[in-house]
């Protein structure tokens, strides 16, 4: 009896090993070992899969020869070692980007149902190979299955305060594709420069997308220093397009950011005859913190909303996703207020004040972009006037405006200010490089639950789609410093976004981070913040 009593603990204490000691981020939903055989792969392993997949399996070849070395074949006509088989099953696969992968005995078996589920299972499997090349080598015997919590996991990049090559362009969406977000938001246009090619007037490029000068320090300085060479430049239509074919072969969505009708400087710039002001010669902004003090806004002409159309309709042409994003942020009024036509047209139109006027720039240009069947994203400040509720709400409030807007029945995409900026410092060692203010740990990142306890509380929490982290890189010249701002607190955001609420656990992602994450970090060859096990949440 003590004897059976011992193995059935034994066996107890194997499946909890199996089931809480492995390094996979983000955590699975089910992860549990096998009392099988491990998979050997070597050079006569094959990967073998749907033709509709092709390109994913081909996808998963390279980046296994990348991290192992070894060159699997795919769908060779005669199997003659161990496989990796992708299977599709749409009735036993009942979640988007869902993937079953079982690994035992001489096959990896990957059932799914859809190309971001057979994308997430490649990164689960990269993980569970070994980090260096070799020959040969094991792969445990494990059964995982695993699905996202939420719907919408993205991360941002500003590209107007600092570009960044579209080599950097692809190697960001290639540590979203291994971190099993499905959206890059790509802010293209803002107040210091418009970084997309537009054939339909192209002023946008010859004038707006480049700026004089660039501040030097940070926006609060006294006195503000710049330097003297002009900078600026955009990604054609060809690489635009590159971008998007690299993003959808790993499951990644694309959505573009046009910033209107606030954070509109490198647009009046180009066309002043937009602006409130269209006498006047404009310059492309050169510091950053424009509001309330130099970003002129659009004006309710006829012309402005030509253009808007015309541009929106360009840009849906060229973008396939189903979103784009309008931003509708941090619109300075006063511009309006001191305008007699605006005064005028928002009399003509019976709108009551000039929060209902750029509900109005939002409303239009839902309309246009619904001609090309299109959806709108936008800050939350779009909801300052009232709003059809198709448009989604990203919310960088806090709580309170995530509340509102899932009250109003608007979906919304929770990316506060705290804890998901990633412009933020993530210490307060006086000598940490420049950032733009507050304070951001990878712990509060990993901690913050995007669904206020208030919508659940009125059972609302199901407008709450899902979460995303801004880069602004006002104080982020190159895709190094990039690097160093965004991990590890984007691998926290990762799994804080995919796995279950109730599965969560800070210690044992610190180890897993620590396990499985910073080697690989090395293996990039990219930069992080090293000190992160200093800076927790508790000093703030």
């Amino acid at each position: 009896m003590r004897s059976y009593f011992t193995i059935l603990c034994f066996c107890y204490l194997v499946n909890a090993i199996g089931q809480n000691n492995h390094g996979i981020i983000p955590k699975p939903v089910s992860y549990q070992s096998l009392s099988k055989k491990a998979v050997t792969i070597n050079a006569q392993t094959q990967i073998i899969g749907p033709a509709q997949y092709l390109a994913q399996l081909h996808y998963l070849s390279v980046s296994l020869q990348n991290q192992t070395g070894l060159n699997l074949g795919i769908n060779a006509p005669k199997r003659q070692g161990s496989a990796i088989v992708v299977k599709q099953d749409n009735k036993l696969i009942d979640h988007a980007e869902m993937y079953l992968l079982e690994s035992k005995d001489n096959e990896i078996r990957i059932t799914v149902k859809d190309l971001r589920g057979l994308v997430n299972a490649i990164q689960t499997l990269l993980q569970l190979c070994p980090l260096q090349k070799s020959s040969s080598f094991e792969v445990a015997a494990v059964q995982i299955k695993d699905y996202p919590r939420f719907e919408y996991r993205g991360m941002h990049l500003d590209v107007v305060r600092h570009m960044f090559p579209l080599e950097f362009i692809k190697k960001y969406i290639d540590y979203l594709t291994f971190h099993k977000f499905n959206t890059f938001h790509w802010h293209l246009t803002d107040d210091q420069g418009w970084r997309i090619e537009i054939l339909s007037y192209p002023k946008l490029n010859t004038i707006g997308s480049w700026r004089n000068a660039t501040l030097i320090g940070h926006f609060k300085d006294t006195p503000a220093r710049y330097d003297s060479t002009r900078y600026g430049g955009f990604y054609t239509r060809k690489e635009v397009k590159e971008v998007i074919a690299y993003a959808a072969l790993r499951g990644i969505e694309v959505i573009p950011e046009i910033d209107i009708p606030g954070h509109s400087r490198a647009t009046i710039t180009a066309y002043p005859e937009f602006s409130t002001k269209p006498d006047t010669t404009w310059n492309v902004a050169t510091t950053w913190g424009m509001y309330n003090r130099q970003n002129n806004v659009l004006a309710p002409r006829p012309a402005t909303f030509t253009f808007l159309r015309t541009i929106f309709h360009e840009i849906s042409d060229l973008f396939p996703s189903k979103y784009i994003h309008v931003g509708g942020d941090e619109c300075s009024k006063l511009w309006w207020k001191a305008d007699p036509f605006s005064q005028a047209f928002m009399k003509e139109k019976g709108l009551k004040d000039e929060h209902a006027l750029q509900t109005y720039f939002i409303s239009q240009s839902a309309k246009f972009l619904k001609e090309k069947n299109k959806q709108v994203i936008g800050w939350h400040e779009i909801l300052e006037g009232e709003l059809d509720t198709s448009a989604i709400v990203m919310n960088w409030g806090g709580a309170k405006e995530g509340i509102e807007a899932g009250k109003l029945k608007h979906r919304v995409i929770m990316t506060p200010g705290k804890p998901y900026y990633f412009d933020h410092y993530q210490s307060h060692d006086p000598k940490d490089s420049l950032a733009i203010h507050g304070y951001n740990t990878m712990d509060s990142v990993y901690q913050y639950d995007p669904v206020p306890a208030a919508l659940r509380d009125a059972k609302l929490d199901q407008y709450i789609i899902g979460g995303q982290a801004n880069v602004w890189t006002e104080y982020m010249g190159y895709g190094t410093k990039v690097e160093y701002m965004i991990f590890p607190r984007m691998t926290a955001l990762s799994e804080s976004l995919w796995t279950p609420a109730a599965d969560k656990n800070l210690d044992d992602f610190r180890r897993r981070l620590k396990q499985n994450m910073l080697p690989r970090y090395d293996f990039w060859g990219a930069h992080y913040f090293k000190q992160w096990e200093q800076w927790t949440r508790d000093k703030q």
